[in-house]
């Protein structure tokens, strides 16, 4: 099937996005809908959490625009893995920040914050889980990106190990990345929509090494990149050839990285061959993703992008969540209530 514009699509209370005619591709939230829009104002029990959140993002990102990409890496990171409970968050020497997918996570100061000012205003009723979210949304926002539906009503989870975390390796191939993604309930518009989100951010040369001097074993750069790029991305990041040698970090993507604004010209990049993470040149190897690509790339592409965004993040955001009587709400983010 061909790619098609997204349309507009009301839903319940709010407008969501259409989603492209894709194959397999979902174009709604998933069902059954566990999570309230709006909850704590619907039950009455935090009415202003919203605002007090928006409020400590805003105030947070004009001193730091890192923290957008920062929140959208540790969201994943926590949805992905367990579901969407807040169980990155936790310490402990063997808790899930602690694995090596998770190396360089950051974002943790700002959900404390916030944290510490709802706690102060209305005690024990917002869970981290749904301060994640909702921080995430509003941080990528004022990066560029739509403010997207953020359902709520999340508790937090307990539990919290190194061993639970799946994420894998930026060198993924095409056919794994999708499964995985579909693993969680997510789809190839999703997949290619998600990863769209590396417009911002940085990553460490540990994770890109492998394809600008041993690809594959093969003691040469990975030939999906251009010749050009590969010279420039090896200024940047030398051979790893001593222990303890410093990993530097370099921009996800160069054109809108050093802004951390959200934008289309990752598409662009991908297509150049100039994507950075193995990963995101595979979406070149499917029939779908590649067609995706194209759109989303040119300049009438960026709105449409931006709206298979808002729906994708809405849906991401769904995963195995824990609500009702499961879980609990933490006192503090970094530990469960118990401890």
């Amino acid at each position: 099937m061909g790619f098609v514009f997204p349309v507009w699509l009301a839903l319940a209370v709010l407008s969501l996005w259409c989603r492209p005619d894709v194959t397999e591709a979902a174009w709604s939230l998933q069902t059954p809908m566990k999570l309230v829009w709006h909850y704590y104002k619907v039950h009455n029990t935090c009415e202003n959490a919203e605002p007090f959140i928006r409020h400590q993002v805003e105030l947070f990102y004009n001193k730091d625009k890192t923290i957008a990409p920062k929140l959208l890496r540790l969201l994943y990171s926590d949805c992905f893995v367990n579901g969407c409970d807040a169980s990155i968050l936790l310490d402990g020497p063997d808790s899930e920040k602690m694995a090596p997918q998770n190396r360089g996570l950051g974002g943790f100061v700002l959900i404390d914050k916030i944290k510490t000012v709802l706690e102060s205003r209305c005690p024990g009723i917002v869970s981290c889980a749904d301060i994640l979210n909702l921080a995430t949304r509003d941080a990528v926002h004022l990066a560029g990106a739509p403010s997207y539906p953020v359902f709520t009503g999340r508790r937090d989870g307990a539990t919290s190990t190194k061993a639970s975390v799946d994420l894998p390796s930026p060198s993924i191939s095409w056919e794994a990345s999708l499964a995985y993604f579909k693993s969680k309930g997510l789809d190839v518009l999703d997949m290619a929509t998600l990863l769209g989100a590396h417009s911002m951010g940085r990553t460490h040369c540990g994770f890109i090494v492998d394809r600008l001097y041993n690809f594959n074993n093969t003691g040469k750069p990975d030939p999906s990149m251009k010749a050009s790029f590969v010279a420039d991305m090896r200024k940047l990041c030398p051979p790893r050839t001593r222990k303890g040698q410093t990993d530097p970090l370099v921009f996800l993507d160069p054109e809108s990285g050093s802004k951390y604004s959200f934008s289309n010209s990752y598409y662009s990049r991908v297509l150049a061959k100039k994507a950075v993470l193995g990963v995101d040149q595979q979406l070149l190897h499917g029939d779908d993703t590649k067609q995706i690509t194209e759109e989303f790339a040119v300049a009438a592409g960026l709105e449409d992008f931006r709206r298979s965004f808002a729906l994708s993040m809405s849906r991401m955001g769904n995963i195995q969540v824990l609500t009702g009587n499961e879980g609990e709400i933490r006192k503090n983010c970094r530990y469960t209530n118990k401890n």
